[in-house]
């Protein structure tokens, strides 16, 4: 293995690591959501404007994929805060985590992919999951957390969706071009959201220290560094090492909130994500075992 895939596998793990940080930072935050995802998304997108500028700086010459991946994005960045301020932060995260579901459902459709036996497999699978969820989520507000990971989860599957698509229609355009509706989603999260932080700083509401300090870490690190991050180390890693590590977000992120914050998952929400990342794993490792048997009887 070169350094450079050395350097690569790190960074893609550290980028994994950034993104874990998101639970546990949003519950130590003393403020509503749509503050926290606004005030955290215009932070992450300078920290993205100076380290990974996008490829155009107006949003008039956004491709419609590109802006509906920016639209994607923002309803990702707001339904994930507001699931992690409702349900427990392992139950937004995992839930979140069926993305790839929702990919493999719309892609047939949308990208002339098709959805084949295995995929309505791993679908039955984390719905199998999901439902474990909500065995113990019995509070309207647990409930409507939960629902809302899940509208995260395909929201960003959704973002997924464009960002393939675009890459399709510009097959000509750097790869980095692809992460322009993370930097534009945070410009339109922040667009929309920052009023609510106004109004609620213009009512007499004053966050405390340890409430900055929350976001701006949330911002700096947690969406900001790690999508650069993951836009510079992408094209450096295979497609299997790509799918896997990220893997290490969804199994870290309960485990900070629960050490910094005091808030255990129960038995089910942790059956319900094994499952959950246990069926999106195996059906990634058997696809890339079927393509690489592919490729070997090609030669």
């Amino acid at each position: 293995m070169n350094t450079s895939h050395t350097r690569a596998l790190i960074l893609l793990a550290l980028t994994a690591v950034l993104w874990s940080s998101g639970g546990v930072f949003i519950k130590l935050v003393e403020w509503d959501a749509l503050s926290i995802a606004g005030v955290r998304s215009a932070i992450a997108a300078l920290i993205l404007g100076i380290v990974a500028p996008p490829r155009t700086w107006s949003p008039l010459r956004l491709t419609r994929y590109e802006f509906g991946g920016a639209v994607a994005c923002m309803l990702t960045m707001v339904m994930f805060v507001a699931a992690t301020k409702l349900t427990t932060a392992a139950n937004a995260i995992l839930l979140q985590y069926t993305a790839p579901v929702h990919v493999a459902l719309f892609g047939a459709w949308f990208l002339g992919e098709r959805t084949t036996r295995l995929d309505w497999m791993t679908i039955a699978l984390v719905f199998v999951g999901m439902i474990l969820f909500f065995v113990e989520s019995l509070s309207a507000a647990s409930m409507a957390g939960n629902l809302l990971a899940i509208a995260s989860g395909m929201s960003f599957g959704w973002l997924v969706l464009f960002m393939r698509k675009n890459v399709q229609e510009r097959t000509h355009e750097a790869p980095s071009s692809r992460s322009d509706g993370v930097f534009w989603g945070n410009v339109l999260t922040a667009i929309i959201c920052l009023p609510f932080a106004a109004q609620s700083l213009a009512s007499g509401f004053t966050p405390s220290l340890q409430s900055w300090i929350g976001i701006a870490l949330l911002g700096v690190f947690q969406l900001g560094i790690s999508y650069a991050l993951y836009s510079r180390v992408i094209s450096h890693v295979s497609a299997l090492e790509a799918i896997l590590i990220p893997i290490i977000e969804p199994l870290l992120s309960p485990l900070w909130v629960a050490l910094f914050a005091g808030e255990l998952p129960g038995k089910w929400t942790i059956i319900g994500g094994m499952v959950v990342i246990g069926a999106v794993t195996m059906r990634s490792l058997l696809v890339m075992r079927h393509e690489r048997l592919l490729r070997q009887n090609l030669n």
